[in-house]
């Protein structure tokens, strides 16, 4: 993809692995909006990288609804969005009906309502191109953390169905799916550490990198560690050896949390 003049949105790009994608996006020629509930790291991002800055939600209703209505303002058309919000709260089973209703909003409905808002206008135009954030722990699991492992599963199967509904019509839709990446998250996992940075926790600059590679192609799964694909497929095709596995971890790792 040439990605010159292309109107691009990235959510949550305020630090992390949302800033790196706007950055890297912005250094190849896009026209970039950088959205994130933050003002200040919003429009810090947005002037270091030359990208505009839109803070907001971009979870709610309301929020999706003028996050797309100021990106197309801006833009003219959206040509990629990168739903890349996303958030990780709650422990165990006693997480808190609230941690699961957030993560539930932002984690699922934030990529459903903004799919809503863009998919019909893709449809007409023939193109366009959605990548969700969704962690490999939207294909594995993350030991206890409940809401976010749920919610990012919810993430990759709502981007599996966008996929599997409208790719004929020329909307792309793509699932980035890391491990540990050098974030806040990864900073505030305890001895969580350790298991995310099993296979080498990657810079956020490394996962956008890994997702510009991807944009040349139409890959459902973007996985900037490789082994992903061989836990996934073991988990499929052994689920109980699997499932073992992780609860032999994670008897190392209850205590300690």
């Amino acid at each position: 993809m040439d990605l010159h003049g292309k109107g691009v949105v990235v959510t949550g790009a305020g630090r992390g692995i949302g800033r790196a994608l706007a950055a890297r996006m912005a250094a190849d020629g896009a026209r970039v909006v950088v959205n994130d509930l933050d003002p200040a790291a919003t429009r810090a991002v947005a002037e270091e990288i030359g990208a505009t800055a839109v803070p907001g939600d971009a979870a709610s209703v309301d929020g999706v609804s003028a996050l797309v209505e100021a990106a197309r303002e801006e833009l003219g058309a959206v040509d990629v969005w990168f739903g890349n919000a996303g958030i990780d709260r709650g422990q165990g089973l006693d997480a808190a009906e609230e941690d699961w209703a957030a993560a539930h909003e932002v984690n699922v409905m934030a990529h459903v309502r903004t799919a809503r808002l863009l998919v019909p206008d893709w449809v007409e135009r023939g193109e366009g191109r959605y990548v969700v954030t969704a962690s490999a722990a939207g294909l594995l699991t993350m030991l206890g953390a409940p809401a976010y492992s749920v919610t990012k599963h919810g993430a990759v199967a709502f981007a599996e169905w966008l996929s599997a509904t409208y790719r004929h019509h020329g909307v792309v839709v793509q699932a980035i799916c890391p491990q540990g990446v050098r974030t806040q998250m990864l900073s505030n996992a305890g001895p969580l550490q350790e298991v995310l940075s099993r296979d080498t926790a990657l810079d956020p600059e490394d996962v956008a990198t890994a997702a510009r590679q991807a944009l040349d192609g139409e890959e459902f799964l973007v996985l900037p560690h490789p082994e992903v694909a061989d836990y996934y497929a073991g988990r499929a095709a052994a689920t109980d050896r699997w499932l073992g596995g992780m609860n032999r971890l994670w008897q190392r790792l209850e205590d300690q949390l």
